[in-house]
Order: C-alpha cells, then sequence, then structure tokens
C-alpha cells in the first residue's frame, strides 16, 4: 500500500538513529524505534495525512491494521494509533472495530498503547453504546489479561458527569486485590479523574474500599 510505504520512509527520514536505543530501553519494548520523538511524528503524520485521504473506510481499517501488524519499529504502531484518532475518519469508528482493538491492546501489552486505545477508542463506544459495551467491560475486568482489565478500569477517563459509577465501581472490585502495579495504577487514576467531576463520591469509595492498595488511594486522592 502506498500509504504504508510512505510512512515507513517518512519515519527513517526524520528518525534519529543514536537516540532509538534510549527510547527503546525507556519504553521496556521489544520492538526496536527509528528515534523519532512526538514532535517530529505529529509533523510526519500532519503532512502524510493531507496527502493521502482514505475514501473508503475497509481500505482505512486495512491501513491501520497492516501499521499494526506488520510494524517492525514502534513508531508505525503509534502512527496507526494517530491514524485511528483523525478527525477526518471519526465517523467511521464503530461497534465493528471491537475486536481491532481489543487485538491492539492484547498485542500491544503496554502502557502507551493501551492508555490511548482505553481512553480515546473504547471509550467512546463505551458512552454510545452502553448496552452492548457496558457488559463487555465487565467481562474484560475479569479478563486474564492485565491489559484489557486495565482498559475496562480507564475507559471511561473522559466520560466526566456521564460516568457510569456502577460500571466503575465493578471494574475496579473486580482487580481491586491483584498486585500488579499497571492495575492499582489505573485504579487510582480513574478515580482521580473522577474526582475532577465528583470529588464526594470518590472520598466515599475511597473510605468504603480499604483494601485498595496504598499506590491507588493515593492517586485517587492526589488532589482531594
Amino acid at each position: 500500500m502506498e500509504f504504508i510505504d510512505a510512512v515507513r520512509a517518512g519515519l527513517v527520514e526524520v528518525g534519529n538513529p543514536a537516540r532509538a536505543p534510549e527510547m527503546q530501553r525507556y519504553m521496556k519494548s521489544d520492538l526496536p524505534f527509528r528515534g523519532v520523538p512526538k514532535p517530529e511524528r505529529t509533523a510526519l503524520v500532519r503532512t502524510l495525512f493531507a496527502e493521502h485521504v482514505f475514501t473508503d473506510r475497509a481500505v482505512w481499517i486495512a491501513a491501520v491494521t497492516e501499521l499494526w501488524r506488520d510494524a517492525e519499529y514502534r513508531e508505525e504502531r503509534y502512527v496507526a494509533l494517530d491514524l485511528l484518532a483523525h478527525k477526518r475518519y471519526a465517523p467511521w469508528d464503530g461497534l465493528d472495530l471491537l475486536p481491532l482493538y481489543e487485538e491492539m491492546i492484547v498485542t500491544g501489552a503496554w502502557w502507551d498503547f493501551v492508555d490511548e486505545i482505553a481512553a480515546r477508542r473504547v471509550g467512546p463506544l463505551v458512552l454510545a453504546h452502553p448496552d452492548v459495551l457496558t457488559p463487555a467491560m465487565r467481562a474484560w475486568a475479569g479478563d486474564p489479561d492485565r491489559w484489557k482489565r486495565r482498559t475496562s478500569v480507564l475507559c471511561q477517563l473522559k466520560a466526566r458527569d456521564a460516568t457510569d459509577t456502577d460500571l466503575l465501581t465493578d471494574t475496579i472490585e473486580s482487580t481491586v486485590d491483584d498486585p500488579d502495579f499497571f492495575l492499582r495504577k489505573a485504579i487510582g487514576w480513574a478515580l482521580r479523574e473522577y474526582a475532577k467531576t465528583d470529588p464526594d463520591w470518590v472520598r466515599h469509595f475511597v473510605d468504603i474500599h480499604p483494601e485498595l492498595s496504598p499506590l491507588s488511594r493515593r492517586e485517587a486522592l492526589k488532589h482531594l
């Protein structure tokens, strides 16, 4: 695909091989980096997305999927997420993309990918299709995969006053006993964000859940 070739060539052009090893170490990534900082990637994708406009949803999905699955460098997966998030293609988001998001969560298996998908891809679908996705998030909250569980906790990060507190409660309680750092951090983060909308609810939640880890509790009450 011409677009894919352009992405890879562009990443080579703006990449800094000297920075790549340090970026890979910081992210603890199996995939190597091209050494492209985010500002340079943002400028690159702005140009690429202007030059390569998708007019067919299936081709757009195929481009995202190929970038993700065939990535040889981590930045290729970042561009896949950038393409999903582009405002031009917002009307093409839909429930049928949930399996792709799930695949990305499970195969990405790290916070830089998962948090973006949880908050910006899965979250809006939960708000738009609660009858379908609220049960799905409850199921993910009990999944053996920790990144699906993290997603279930974080999927309402941007929901504000539309937050389903029953769902938030259930997803937290499903994983509250897990010692995993990323799950405990997610619990605290989700509560901290909702505290901006309803601080009293969060204070009460923390009070009646003494089993919350110190990390989760500290993060939840950070700005209260």
